[in-house]
């Protein structure tokens, strides 16, 4: 199944709610794109909401990680939301688990975005 990405903005976080599957090709690059019009347009919150996706091959990981690395370059962050089982595995076993924020519930993500200073 071809990758699906709806955007929605809940309050200053840009949620990414994604189906299908993050392989090379044009998945990978309508997600990268998807994220640097974000960046671009201000959204330096970003939560990838994965609950619908089912596969992630290497080529999507890469993406991720070059994505997350992105959003930090210009002071944002980025947060996964709701990994299926064969996701977060995929994550455990290549030990990405210790670069990605993984949350439950979509509350526990954005409570986890540092504060600006006033």
């Amino acid at each position: 199944m071809p990758l699906h990405i709806v955007d929605k903005v809940v309050q200053d976080v840009l949620v990414l709610d994604m189906r299908g599957r993050i392989t090379l090709g044009p998945e990978t690059q309508s997600l990268r794109q998807k994220v640097k019009a974000a960046l671009d347009a201000g959204y330096l919150r970003i939560v990838l909401d994965l609950g619908q996706v089912d596969y992630i091959d290497s080529s999507g990981l890469a993406t991720l990680i070059s994505i997350s690395s992105s959003a930090r370059s210009v002071g944002g962050e980025l947060k996964l939301l709701h990994l299926t089982q064969q996701v977060n595995s995929l994550l455990q076993i290549t030990r990405l688990s210790t670069v990605f924020e993984v949350f439950d519930s979509f509350e526990q993500a954005c409570g986890s975005f540092a504060r600006p200073p006033d």
